[in-house]
């Protein structure tokens, strides 16, 4: 699959700097058998006329492939938070009513979730129950605020109770944007202390966005690259995963360990 969040800048394929068509370029070549995003997917209030112009003009192209979440630029909308989200995506964003659902794709159960709602017991409490019915041996949940991060948003705390459950479910794989880098951390526990049996987390906002800088680094953070366009390219199998980022040039930028499911 290929991942990426922070996505679509108000600009055009005409404008050489924008990064948002070179990153769906990469994006299509890849073709894998599913895309995700981790939110902010169009700039700067996700309206629907801009979903139009810019998004759909790009990574829209295989949006029928496209397992969505939102950000916190999606709930600026004047129209009303999440509205040209709800109105772009439609059921493909609201497979289950929800801003939130979850869906499998061969031993693997992927969460995709609302952070900016992790506030409310509805969206846990659903999640709670997600995980309980559970059958596959592989999990990966995504959504936009990351725990840990580098970057210049730096660490979210309102993941923390997210990823108590995810942990205690004994959850593989967490993908998040937010911050404009890439950076990949070893397998940890939700208060940041190194586990073999911890989530590995990727934060991959590196979509179309402006770069943000590496500031402060975390522990447990093992590469980061910010200011390099590029993708997720995820490779999973029924035990395991691995993944590289790839840049706009079509090189691969870091290439990350092969890990076995918990």
């Amino acid at each position: 699959m290929v991942a990426a969040g922070d996505i679509a800048a108000q600009c055009t394929a005409a404008d050489s700097s924008c990064a948002h068509p070179k990153t769906a370029a990469l994006a299509q070549k890849i073709d894998p058998r599913f895309y995700l995003t981790m939110g902010d997917n169009q700039y700067d209030d996700a309206r629907i006329a801009d979903y139009r112009a810019y998004y759909d003009k790009t990574w829209g192209a295989f949006k029928a492939k496209t397992h969505p979440v939102p950000g916190n630029h999606e709930t600026y909308d004047p129209a009303g938070s999440l509205s040209g989200y709800k109105q772009y995506f439609g059921a493909i964003a609201y497979p289950q009513g929800k801003s939130y659902y979850s869906y499998d794709e061969g031993n693997w159960h992927f969460i995709a979730l609302d952070s900016n709602s992790f506030d409310q017991s509805a969206q846990i409490d659903w999640l709670k129950s997600d995980l309980a019915r559970n059958s596959k041996g592989c999990i990966a949940a995504y959504w936009h605020h990351p725990l840990y991060s580098s970057g210049g948003h730096g660490n979210d705390p309102v993941s923390k109770p997210v990823w108590k459950l995810l942990y205690g479910a004994g959850a593989d794989l967490v993908l998040n944007g937010h911050d404009h880098h890439y950076e990949r951390f070893a397998p940890q526990d939700p208060d940041g202390k190194a586990t073999a049996k911890g989530i590995v987390e990727i934060v991959g906002g590196m979509g179309g966005a402006e770069p943000y800088p590496i500031e402060q680094v975390q522990p447990n953070s093992q590469k980061r690259i910010s200011g390099e366009y590029g993708v997720l390219k995820l490779d999973l199998n029924d035990t395991g995963y691995t993944w590289s980022y790839v840049g706009t040039d079509g090189q691969v930028k870091d290439s990350a360990p092969n890990y076995t499911c918990h």
